[in-house]
């Protein structure tokens, strides 16, 4: 099942950019990217729209009379307000917050003036759908619980985020963490939506280490907090806290430290970090 996700969110998204490609190419998505190339930002939003797309056509099966896997269903409805709340949250600040100060300090010192940047809009907004899809999971769970796997979630979006500094960077690190957590947990069909978003990100790999497109927030979010929400339905509470600091830290730690420097210092990371980009 998660396999079978996985090639669908694939094919969906290459389709998907296939088609829309022309629209992307509009001046209002095009930003500068590492290399200096003006490249359409945003077209990460196709994530989501896979997911949506996915979600409906499994609606209309099982109205028909088809039985899929429950837990499998499950998993793709948790999935699908997550990608939706963080793609338009990514939306935003990639149309909208071009030239603001990034970072947690940044957006604070400016929410300090008065000011309400996109940047803290996604903050506080992103904050708010993490715990409403962690609710949806554990429905059960007590309020300290909720408020500790809201904040993976968050903080597993933000990372992506901060990982999408090259191309097909936040893909291939989401698909290394896909590949973790179902060797941790096992292919469990409650991954189903998990490896349909990452699936849907490795479709537009290619184009994205093209430097045909950019995934921007609104991909890059939605990568993160899925693999986050992935993680708070399959592990116990145990694993959950111990992945809570692990991406906690490396928000803190890249406030002050350059994720790419680390990259590009260490052989095998730069390695990776660099195959299939144009040279």
């Amino acid at each position: 099942m998660v396999v079978a996700a996985f090639l669908v969110g694939a094919v969906l998204a290459a389709v998907l950019w296939a088609m829309t490609a022309p629209a992307f190419g509009a001046p209002v998505f095009g930003r500068e990217n590492v290399r200096g190339r003006i490249v359409p930002t945003a077209a990460g939003v196709l994530v989501a729209l896979v997911v949506v797309a996915a979600d409906a056509a499994v609606a209309v099966a099982v109205a028909a009379g088809a039985e899929p896997d429950a837990a499998a269903v499950a998993g793709l409805r948790l999935a699908t307000p997550a990608a939706l709340g963080f793609a338009v949250l990514g939306l935003l600040d990639d149309l909208g917050g071009a030239g603001e100060s990034g970072g947690f300090r940044g957006h604070l010192r400016a929410l300090g003036r008065g000011r309400l940047t996109t940047g803290s809009v996604k903050l506080f907004g992103g904050a708010a759908v993490a715990v409403v899809a962690v609710h949806a999971a554990r429905p059960s769970t007590g309020v300290g619980r909720l408020l500790a796997d809201g904040a993976l979630v968050a903080l597993a979006a933000n990372l992506g985020n901060l990982l999408d500094r090259a191309p097909g960077r936040t893909t291939k690190v989401a698909l290394l963490a896909l590949v973790a957590l179902v060797v941790a947990v096992g292919a469990e069909p409650e991954l189903a939506g998990v490896a349909l978003v990452v699936g849907a990100g490795a479709g537009l790999l290619p184009a994205d280490l093209g430097e045909r497109l950019m995934l921007g927030d609104a991909g890059a979010n939605v990568l993160g907090a899925v693999l986050g929400l992935g993680v708070v339905v399959t592990c116990g509470p145990t694993a959950r806290t111990a992945v809570l600091v692990v991406v906690a830290l490396l928000n803190l730690v890249s406030e002050q430290v350059s994720f790419s420097r680390v990259i590009a210092a260490v052989p095998p990371l730069r390695a990776l970090d660099r195959w299939g980009r144009l040279p």
